[in-house]
C-alpha cells in the first residue's frame, strides 16, 4: 500500500543573489519522513504552475512551514512599513487560496510560524510586525547567535485551553516550545481560535472555527527533534494520522469510470 503525500509548502529565494531557486529546510521534509510516515513533496511556488484542485488530488495533506519572508500586508489591509522585512508575494497567492480551499474541503493541514500567520491572514486576522515592540510583550525572535542547538532551544511556556484540541493532543495544558518568530497576530477574527498563548499573551496556538478537517497551526517551530520532543512529536503524529486518515478515504472510492 502507498504511504500518504505530503505537500511542503517551499520558500523562494537566490542563490548568490542571482539564481532563484525554491526549496525548504531539511528540518521540514524529515519531520514528515520521521513523524508522520508519509512521503514528503516539496511545492514549488512559481505563479502559474498549479492548479490548485490537481495540487489537492496529488496531496493527502499539506505542511505550511516557516520563512524568512512575511506575508504581505495588503493581504491584511495595513501598509507596508520597514518593520515588515522582505515579502514573497508568490507563497501569499498560493498559500492563502490553498489554505482556503483545503479548510472548505475538510483536508489536513498544519501550519508552522509563518505557516500560523498565514491561516491566521486567510481567515481574517491581521499581523503585527515586530510583536517585540508592543508594551508588555517579549522578543520571540531567534537568537542572532549560537548553534542549531541554542537557536531552536526551549524559551517559553504555552498555556492551552483545558480541554481543547491542543490540550488534547498534548496531553497537558501547559508546554514548553522554542521561539523564532518576530511577527504575530494581532487582531483575531471569529474565525480563528486561539487555543494557546505564551505568558506575554501573544497567540501560539490557532484553529480555524467549525472546520471539518485538521487545522491546528503553532507559532513555534515543531518541526525542531519532531520525532523525539515531548511537545513536536505528538502534534506531528496527531498531523499524520488525520493525513493518513485523508489516504485512506481516498483509496475508498470507486475508481472513475474511463
Amino acid at each position: 500500500m502507498t504511504r500518504p503525500i505530503v505537500g511542503i509548502i517551499g520558500n523562494r529565494f537566490l542563490v548568490n543573489d542571482t539564481y532563484q531557486v525554491t526549496g525548504t529546510g531539511s528540518l521540514n521534509v524529515r519531520a514528515i519522513v520521521d513523524a508522520t510516515d508519509a512521503v514528503p513533496l516539496i511545492i514549488s511556488t512559481d505563479e502559474n504552475v498549479y492548479d490548485l484542485e490537481e495540487l489537492m488530488r496529488i496531496c493527502d495533506g499539506f505542511l505550511f512551514t516557516g520563512a524568512r519572508a512575511n506575508v504581505h500586508p495588503s493581504e491584511y489591509g495595513h501598509d507596508v512599513t520597514e518593520a515588515h522585512g522582505d515579502f514573497d508575494q508568490a507563497r501569499d497567492a498560493l498559500s492563502l487560496s490553498l489554505i482556503r480551499a483545503l479548510t472548505q474541503r475538510g483536508q489536513p493541514y498544519l501550519g508552522v510560524c509563518r505557516g500560523f500567520q498565514e491561516v491566521a491572514v486567510a481567515f481574517g486576522c491581521t499581523l503585527h510586525p515586530e510583536i517585540r515592540d508592543i508594551d508588555g510583550r517579549d522578543n520571540h525572535r531567534m537568537p542572532p547567535d549560537g548553534t542549531l542547538e541554542e537557536k531552536f532551544a526551549l524559551r517559553h511556556e504555552v498555556t492551552l485551553t483545558p480541554n481543547g484540541p491542543f490540550a488534547r493532543v498534548f496531553g497537558a495544558d501547559r508546554v514548553m516550545t522554542n521561539s523564532l518568530h518576530g511577527q504575530g497576530i494581532l487582531d483575531s477574527s471569529d474565525q480563528i481560535v486561539i487555543d494557546g498563548y505564551a505568558p506575554d499573551g501573544t497567540p501560539e496556538a490557532i484553529y480555524v472555527k467549525g472546520a471539518k478537517g485538521f487545522t491546528l497551526s503553532v507559532q513555534w517551530h515543531p518541526e525542531w527533534r519532531a520525532a523525539e520532543d515531548t511537545v513536536s512529536k505528538p502534534l506531528f503524529a496527531a498531523f499524520g494520522k488525520a493525513v493518513a486518515d485523508w489516504h485512506m478515504s481516498k483509496l475508498r472510492q470507486p475508481a472513475l469510470a474511463v
